[in-house]
């Protein structure tokens, strides 16, 4: 079994499935490099191939083509007994919906791996203990799922996939169900993942944890449009919009002369988000992955941007400097 220490290769990786007379490819030959004691996030919408990596990567679901390893050990290959230990040892998944288990406290969903691999009630028990007062829940060991909120279960649910010490973690949407004060330690947790070398790969469409992130693996799918259409400047007078929050998304505008605020309205009035003047960039996960305007962005002076297709903009700055500019953000 490969250590925490080691890299992750995804080499030339395809998924293809057949629905009656056309074929997808979720996954077309991916290729990337995540280093030992990284979090990389793949970020996109729906539909875009992150949960089918996520499966490929815990050996749920073989690939059409392609290799994963990690460290020595090719996933891809596995199989009997080598392939029953991956999935037991070498991986630890944090599921969207927690899983767990309701007639169980949470000391007994953290065992239940631990249960499985032949470890003995006792000594489970204690690593169960230990886990969880690691992510803070040192006084609900005894409580059962309906009694915790959605974040403690979310951390009752990381405690269990790191019971049988897994190199490698996946999670799957981990703040999906979590509203923004559940979010703020269960975010700071999973950081922590990567503590002792680990490998941690955060499926999500959640633009909170870009901060978080060694890596940002873009998800994005094919059918996005991919215009060719030349930019567009557009002016501003100080107090105009540029966009509302909840648009559809269209052009990533740079910011030529002037400035102009990102706000946000969370029901109770609204903040401000970012200022952004000349040579900065906005705009960029709409477009990017299909998502409608997440803020409204409006002049506070007069200003010029242009705006860019999601093309156009590539061109720009540089297909490799993409996901960094994201995570600027």
């Amino acid at each position: 079994m490969s250590q925490p220490g080691a890299d992750l290769h995804i080499k030339d990786l395809t998924v293809e499935f057949s629905k009656g007379d056309y074929t997808v490819r979720p996954l077309d030959n991916m290729s990337v490099t995540v280093k030992a004691g990284s979090l990389a996030l793949l970020l996109g919408p729906s539909g875009c191939g992150k949960t089918t990596l996520l499966s490929c990567l815990a050996a749920i679901l073989k690939p059409t083509s392609g290799t994963i390893t990690y460290g020595d050990k090719d996933i891809t290959a596995l199989s009997g007994k080598a392939l029953t230990d991956h999935r037991r040892h070498g991986v630890g998944v944090v599921f969207q919906a927690f899983n767990l288990v309701p007639s169980l406290n949470s000391i007994e969903n953290v065992a239940v791996p631990m249960r499985s691999a032949g470890v003995k009630a006792r000594a489970a028990k204690a690593k169960s203990i230990e886990l969880l007062e690691g992510v803070g829940l040192g006084e609900r060991l005894t409580h059962k799922p309906n009694s915790l909120s959605g974040g403690q279960q979310q951390r009752v649910a990381i405690a269990r996939a790191l019971a049988l010490d897994a190199p490698l973690v996946l999670a799957d949407e981990p703040t999906a169900h979590l509203d923004y004060i559940q979010v703020e330690g269960v975010l700071r947790l999973i950081r922590r993942l990567t503590d002792g070398g680990r490998v941690v790969v955060v499926s999500t469409h959640d633009d909170r944890m870009l901060p978080l992130a060694d890596q940002i693996i873009e998800m994005r799918p094919d059918f996005l449009p991919q215009s060719d259409a030349a930019p567009v400047q557009v002016t501003l007078v100080a107090g105009q919009h540029l966009f509302n929050q909840g648009d559809p998304s269209d052009l990533i505008y740079m910011v030529e002369d002037g400035q102009v605020d990102a706000v946000q309205d969370l029901g109770e009035g609204e903040i401000v988000l970012a200022t952004m003047g000349p040579g900065e960039h906005l705009g960029e996960m709409g477009p990017l992955f299909g998502l409608r305007r997440s803020a409204t962005v409006r002049a506070r002076t007069d200003a010029t941007l242009t705006g860019y297709t999601v093309k156009a903009f590539r061109d720009l700055v540089g297909a490799e400097r993409l996901p960094s500019l994201i995570r600027g953000r």
